[in-house]
């Protein structure tokens, strides 16, 4: 990515951030101070890596105030129409993309979104290459108070 390319999604980015600036600038600051960080450090941790604009501007939307437990138009609560819709989009965006009959995007957490890939492209023993804890990596990459550090055969490495 050339400088000039960094330094515009940069400020969009930034400018996103104009009402926090306006209403609670100490906050505003500290956002500013870890985008900052971003820019500058190579984030290893999927969850963690920046995201485009795009994703940044739908996960900062409206939508993201529904409480939408349960599954399209089988909701615990009413009034998801809309996530509803979003909701069946990604799906069929996911199945499209893996060539699948059925796809689930809503993860639970982190553990369990990795315990399903785990469980679908490794086979006990497997060897995995994982980050160590003391380097950023997380427990459900291999450690072995966890089901990964117990089923597979885990190789460690430290940054």
């Amino acid at each position: 990515m050339n400088e000039e390319l960094i330094k515009s999604s940069h400020s969009r980015r930034v400018s996103l951030y104009q009402k926090v600036k306006e209403t609670d600038p100490e906050i505003y600051s500290l956002i500013i101070q870890e985008l900052n960080r971003l820019r500058q450090n190579l984030e290893l941790i999927a969850s963690e890596n920046v995201v485009s604009t795009a994703v940044l501007e739908a996960a900062a939307s409206v939508l993201t105030n529904k409480y939408a437990e349960g599954y399209p138009n089988a909701r615990w609560y009413g009034g998801c129409s809309y996530v509803d819709k979003v909701e069946e989009i990604a799906r069929e965006r996911a199945r499209k993309l893996f060539r699948a009959e059925h796809a689930n995007v809503q993860p639970h957490s982190g553990t369990q979104a990795n315990m399903a890939v785990y469980f679908a492209v490794l086979k006990p023993g497997d060897t995995i290459l994982a980050l160590d804890i003391a380097s950023g990596g997380h427990l459900s990459h291999g450690h072995s108070k966890n089901f990964s550090g117990m089923i597979y055969n885990v190789v460690r490495y430290g940054v």
